[in-house]
């Protein structure tokens, strides 16, 4: 990417300084329990950040003496393709997302059969971090991976929100909506005094619920089959037979967060969008901006958010201070045109036509984890960037914005004016960081 123009370079620092407060290196090794007395530590995970979790446990525990002969650390993550990290100790697997594929599904039965192996000596460590849904698939006896990547693109078009989709994909999977919990549970020979299982996660959901981080293996399901068949029916999609029965069997429905099975289990966030928006904030006061969160969980439709945001931007500029308004969140895109993009690029293009040029106010928009959107490659998209002068710039190029929004091709109009955000695989993931900058 070519050098940025001043602001450009602010927006860029800003985002920077929030995606790195939120790096495991930073806020896991603190948060790591100690090893077992006599007993193994076993690590799960799965998400975007799994790889880089297994990583700084692992040199966490290597720096505290442990042999790494002795066999007192083992386990397996999986992560993103293109998102592995080189590992001593915790094996690495990369399956795929968003839509899963066979090695999601080797990747959840590997994590499902080490949980049977624990003792009651042993803790079991899961790594948990956004993509975690579609890195772990496993589908319940009745229904193949076809149907579920069906299902799975066709809430993703649809603009069904995070926590909807997860409610679906949770009574469709052997794995989510506490089932490597019950896991570990069910193999258990005490299970009075039976195996520990920690987890330890990295929140990319608006609201940081434990049990939808990740479709939540480890925790207790707040939502029934019910909300289930409601989302399908809300959004109109059509299911297989095969899914039809298994989301009105009672046989499926998920653990509640009071079953016996969850005792003995914890669950910590140590890092989320909070975290990282808190960071923007100190970044951006460091560079002479008046920092304001205006919220850390916007949900809805990106176009309209971003419409909304720059009415907020334009009042802002009656102002006579700088000002930094800084947001998180997960935005959603309801897909009618034939174009490329994500949701933060849908979002910068919608404030692009909004402003309509006016001065003084520059953006930037991007998915923590370093995809928005995209082909499924590590080289796709982050985000995007506008800045004073980028409506004049696409129109010397006889680029309409209105036109490339309405064909949801928020990626190919910002291509052609290099103003997109390519950062690779960042190895954390706390959903959508946007900032807008405001020099009245």
């Amino acid at each position: 990417m070519e050098k940025m123009n001043d602001n450009g370079d602010k927006l860029k620092t800003i985002l920077q300084a929030a995606i790195d407060a939120a790096q495991p290196s930073t806020c896991l090794p603190q948060a790591l329990p100690p090893l077992p007395e006599t007993g193994r530590v076993i690590v799960l995970g799965a998400g975007k950040a799994a790889a880089e979790m297994a990583a700084v446990t692992e040199r966490t525990y290597l720096e505290q003496g442990l042999d790494p002969k002795s066999g007192r650390l083992s386990g397996s993550v999986a992560t993103r393709h293109g998102y592995g990290v080189e590992t001593k100790i915790i094996s690495v697997d990369e399956a795929g997302h968003p839509i899963p594929d066979d090695a999601s599904i080797n990747a959840a039965q590997t994590a499902l059969k080490l949980a049977t192996t624990a003792t009651p000596n042993d803790l079991i460590l899961v790594l948990l971090s956004g993509g975690a849904s579609a890195i772990w698939c496993a589908p319940v006896p009745g229904i193949s991976l076809d149907e579920k990547q069906d299902l799975t693109r066709k809430l993703l078009r649809a603009g069904a929100s995070i926590h909807e989709i997860n409610a679906v994909r949770k009574h469709l999977s052997a794995i989510k909506g506490g089932g490597l919990a019950e896991a570990a549970w069910s193999a258990q020979t005490n299970r009075q005094t039976g195996t520990r299982l920690i987890t330890l996660a990295i929140s990319d959901v608006p609201g940081d619920h434990p049990s939808t981080i990740g479709s939540g293996p480890t925790s207790g399901d707040e939502t029934t089959l019910m909300d289930a068949r409601t989302v399908v029916e809300k959004y109109n999609i059509q299911v297989s037979e095969n899914i039809r029965n298994i989301l009105s069997d009672p046989a499926n429905e998920t653990p509640e967060p009071n079953n016996e099975i969850f005792e003995n289990t914890s669950f910590k966030i140590i890092a989320s969008a909070k975290l990282a928006l808190d960071a923007a904030a100190r970044c951006a006061k460091k560079l002479g901006y008046k920092p304001l969160i205006i919220g850390e969980a916007f949900e809805g439709e990106a176009s309209q958010v971003g419409h909304n945001h720059a009415i907020l931007a334009l009042e802002k500029m009656a102002g006579r201070s700088p000002v930094a308004l800084i947001s998180g969140g997960e935005l959603t895109v309801k897909v009618t045109g034939s174009g490329s993009g994500g949701p933060n690029q849908e979002y910068i293009l919608a404030m692009l036509t909004k402003l309509n040029g006016s001065s003084g106010i520059s953006a930037i928009a991007a998915d923590s984890d370093g995809s928005d959107g995209g082909t499924g490659s590590k080289d796709d998209p982050a985000g995007a960037f506008i800045t004073p002068d980028t409506l004049n710039m696409a129109k010397s190029l006889n680029l309409n914005p209105a036109i490339f929004l309405e064909n949801n091709d928020s990626s190919g109009f910002f291509r052609k004016l290099n103003r997109l955000i390519v950062t690779g695989p960042t190895q954390t993931n706390v959903n959508d960081i946007r900032i807008i900058l405001i020099d009245p």
